[in-house]
């Protein structure tokens, strides 16, 4: 579903990503994990080309994400055709960014309607399904400011599967969320793990790696340290850097 290929990113004179390779397969939970600054969640925001990469390249589904290459050459796609592509890919992010204006309903309901041109009464039948799939149907018609921040963060989940995604990506979906939130919204990513969405999930959730990965891989300093099995990597990590990282978050 994914491939990355020595993908390059620098903010001005500073080097976030220097040469990521990973592939994630169909139906697979990716997890990433790392301290602050590592680079996860650029490059979570290079796979649906939020953030245009300097070098290297990135497929989803098979397809170059905001390039077409003609011969050796890569040109950039109008933004038009990058927004076509995101269609694809639901991103849920550490802040809910919710419409505070509009209701749980109206919130899931805006891009199928503006976006896919979806008849307001099949957007709503559809969110209302999805609002029930994630355990809020009887908050359907509540303003954000009326929820609690778990309750936001699964309307947010909601609305990225409102446009029937083939990829979800989740960056700290939890780490804004006081403690006792926390189970309720990796309860709804378990559920859609068992349902064969794939997700690449950057995490400091331990737990729900070791529980739901299939692959994790702990990254610093924008490259990729050490990769494999959640159970492989959290138990017997054979780099001294994973090492030391995971000393201090388990």
């Amino acid at each position: 579903m994914v491939r990355a290929e020595r993908v390059h990113k620098s903010f001005g004179l500073v080097e976030v990503l220097r040469g990521i390779d990973l592939e994630v397969r169909n139906g697979e939970v990716f997890c990433l994990v790392g301290p602050s600054g590592s680079g996860k969640s650029t490059f979570l925001r290079c796979i649906n080309h939020l953030e245009k990469i300097n070098a290297g390249r990135l497929w989803v589904d098979g397809r170059l994400v905001g390039y077409r290459q003609k011969g050796d050459k890569l040109y950039e796609m109008r933004e038009r055709e990058v927004a076509h592509q995101r269609r694809d890919i639901g991103m849920v992010f550490q802040r809910f960014n919710l419409f505070p204006h509009m209701t749980a309903l109206e919130n899931v309901m805006e891009a199928p309607v503006q976006v896919k041109g979806m008849s307001r009464r099949e957007a709503r039948e559809h969110a209302e399904r999805l609002l029930e799939r994630v355990g809020l149907a009887d908050r359907m018609r509540n303003y954000p400011a009326q929820l609690s921040g778990g309750q936001q963060q699964r309307v947010a989940i909601a609305r990225a599967l409102a446009m029937e995604p083939k990829l979800m990506l989740f960056d700290e979906p939890t780490s804004a969320l006081d403690p006792e939130l926390v189970g309720e919204v990796l309860d709804v990513m378990r559920q859609l793990a068992e349902d064969g969405m794939t997700m690449i999930v950057v995490t400091h959730e331990m737990g729900f790696a070791r529980e739901v990965g299939d692959s994790l891989v702990f990254m610093d300093a924008g490259v990729v340290v050490e990769a494999g099995s959640p159970r492989e990597v959290l138990t017997n990590p054979r780099h001294e850097r994973t090492r030391a990282f995971l000393s201090k978050v388990l």
